[in-house]
């Protein structure tokens, strides 16, 4: 499945608040889906992030109604700058820390959406997935329900209610403003929340493991199908003592399975992994959209005349099922055998077993330990990276040679790490890139702040890259953390704005993505195009008539020319540097515009 379709609304709905959970997400997918939820759907993510109008405007409208909470430390990065508008992120990204020191691993999306007829009824979209928020193409799976809010909670839903309300005190470095209010809200909602369950299920069930009490594992039943892509000895000698009838079937990768006893092993009926040939089926050619590796994660029990499929974040493995260190997020549908499938019709040659093969264990080495031991002494010293209370200072620096402004970030820790067995750490912003690296190691080390350096407004950001590397191993790994920034200057999210909005043609472009309604993602697909397209879509952008839109607009209330008060009010913002991108013409036009909504507010009493 691809984000973007399952976070469309429904026929005569526009989206209005979401929670969303991940493992692990990449800035550039994170970044496209606002544009997903509050403008239009593209084709792919590229579409969308060639857009850096509808990129700005997505995050403008989801601002303060879309939180993402994301294990610490799993932020992808990377060695170029990434873009400027990823700092928007910072009031949606909010990095998290699994309370019993495993990992936070659920992947979900709860969303609202709101009707443009006030008769019709709110409603609520629940995704649970395998898939974390990147550009990954693995094979995955997801769950998707559609429900209404009623007036009575339901007892399903607590444990699914209760998990999100825990979520933002699990923060490691601070939350946006609202971030509760917004998550207690939809977690109310989901209290009360009836599914319309996908055929041909008949019930559903949530588990939640890793935030106390006995974590969910599948019960005995008469067979057992798992698709895992991680495992480990332990938790697949529990999983093959379970079915009673026959002995169980799995599906999980080489590089893992290699891993485990053959002892274990011999206790299943049959050990598959993903063949080489399901990248592309009925002999297709490969291409950007084909899936490749197995990332998803399914339980498939036989019990009695029912068959129960449960999707989720967790793997076989011991963190996510027996000890519950994991925080992991499942569902669990059942319905009758005869209609839902057995495990050998969902899992066997008709099944998802056609794109598999046997595992065959002398095909991998089993690894080298002293790799392992430096991946285990990398990902401990992230974790105390993101966990120590490390925060960013800026500051007023000297003027370039130029004369423009600068600002100095220092890397603040509270007190000495110990980073054992790191022999290298480099950080820089995520808008600046590998080249403007700093070694904060020993500072950090003796628990003095690390200078990042000096740099212009629009570069300022709490995401940092951060590359650590192996002092006896050449292993590394590159990641990127939220941190909290003293100092930050309130008019760098107005310099943000007149980057993108650099020109009186991104101007009025930008001002026909605010005049779109909500529910006309036609519109907004057409005002975000950069002028380059050509026929019908040239000619719609550079002819689109702006008074007549701004005259709608004001006779339907106002709220957009608001939006284009606002926005002006920060182009303004600044040191006068920068070029004006408003046409002299439109602020004499504005200004009528600003008299009407004036007198429109005094008349109703704002």
């Amino acid at each position: 499945m691809l984000y973007g379709a399952n976070l469309q609304p429904p026929a005569g709905y526009v989206f209005d608040a979401a929670v969303a959970t991940t493992y692990s997400l990449d800035f550039e997918t994170a970044l496209a889906v606002p544009v997903s939820l509050a403008l239009f759907a593209a084709e792919n993510r590229d579409d969308i992030l060639s857009h850096p109008l509808a990129l700005l405007e997505g995050a403008e409208r989801i601002a303060g109604r879309l939180v993402v909470f994301t294990d610490a430390g799993h932020i992808q990065a990377s060695a170029r700058p990434h873009s400027r508008l990823c700092s928007l992120l910072e009031r949606i990204v909010v990095e998290v820390a699994a309370p019993q020191g495993g990992a936070f691993h659920p992947k979900m999306w709860a969303l609202r959406f709101t009707p443009l007829r006030p008769e019709d009824p709110a409603r609520l979209r629940l995704i649970i997935l395998s898939r974390n928020l990147t550009r990954d193409r693995s094979w995955d799976i997801a769950a998707s329900f559609d429900g209404v809010i009623t007036k009575q909670p339901k007892a399903a839903n607590r444990g699914l209610a209760d998990f999100l309300r825990r979520l933002p005190d699990l923060a490691t470095a601070g939350a946006p403003d609202g971030t509760s209010t917004l998550v207690g809200e939809i977690a109310e909602d989901l209290r009360r929340a009836e599914w319309s369950l996908p055929e041909p299920f008949q019930s559903v069930t949530f588990a939640v493991n890793g935030l106390g009490g006995k974590p969910w594992r599948p019960d005995p039943c008469a067979r057992l199908g798992v698709v895992s892509p991680f495992c480990d000895d332990q938790t697949l000698e529990m999983l093959a003592g379970l079915a009673s009838a026959d002995k169980p079937v799995f599906i999980g990768r080489s590089d893992e399975l290699v891993q485990v006893s053959g002892a274990t092993l011999d206790r299943f009926a049959r050990v598959t992994v993903l063949d080489e040939m399901a990248v592309a089926e009925d002999g297709e050619e490969a291409d950007a959209t084909t899936l490749q590796g197995l990332h998803a994660k399914a339980f498939i029990a036989e019990r009695g005349w029912d068959t129960a499929i449960t999707v989720g974040s967790g793997n076989a493995t011991r963190p996510a099922l027996v000890t519950g260190r994991n925080v992991e997020l499942f569902a669990t549908l059942t319905g009758k055998r005869s209609r839902v499938g057995s495990v050998e019709e969902i899992l066997g040659d008709k099944g998802f077993g056609r794109l598999t093969r046997p595992f065959v264990r002398d095909e991998l080495n089993p690894g080298d330990a002293a790799q392992r031991a430096a991946e285990a002494r990398l990902d401990q010293a992230r974790r105390e990276i993101c966990r120590s209370g490390l925060r960013l200072r800026c500051e007023r620096a000297e003027p370039a040679d130029d004369g423009a402004p600068l600002w100095r970030v220092w890397l603040v820790p509270s007190e000495p790490l110990s980073l054992a067995g790191i022999g290298s750490l480099h950080v820089w912003p995520i808008t600046r890139g590998e080249g403007h690296a700093r070694d904060g190691l020993e500072r950090l080390r003796q628990g003095q702040p690390a200078d990042l350096g000096a740099m212009p407004l629009v570069d300022l950001t709490r995401f940092l890259a951060c590359q650590l590397t192996d002092e006896q191993k050449d292993v590394s790994i590159l990641f990127s953390t939220g941190l909290i920034m003293e100092g930050l200057p309130a008019e760098r999210h107005a310099a943000i704005l007149r980057w993108v909005i650099d020109s009186k043609d991104a101007f009025f472009r930008y001002l026909r993505l605010l005049l779109s309604e909500l529910g006309d993602p036609f519109a907004a697909a057409l005002a975000a195009q950069d002028g380059s397209g050509q026929g019908a879509w040239r000619a719609a952008s550079d002819d689109a008539p702006i008074l007549e839109e701004m005259v709608r607009a004001f006779c339907r209330g106002g709220d957009q020319l608001r939006a284009i008060e606002r926005l002006i009010a920060r182009l303004e913002t600044g040191d006068g540097a920068d070029t004006d991108p408003i046409p002299p013409e439109f602020r004499a036009l504005w200004n009528a515009f600003r008299g009407a909504l004036a007198a429109e507010d005094a008349a109703h009493g704002q």
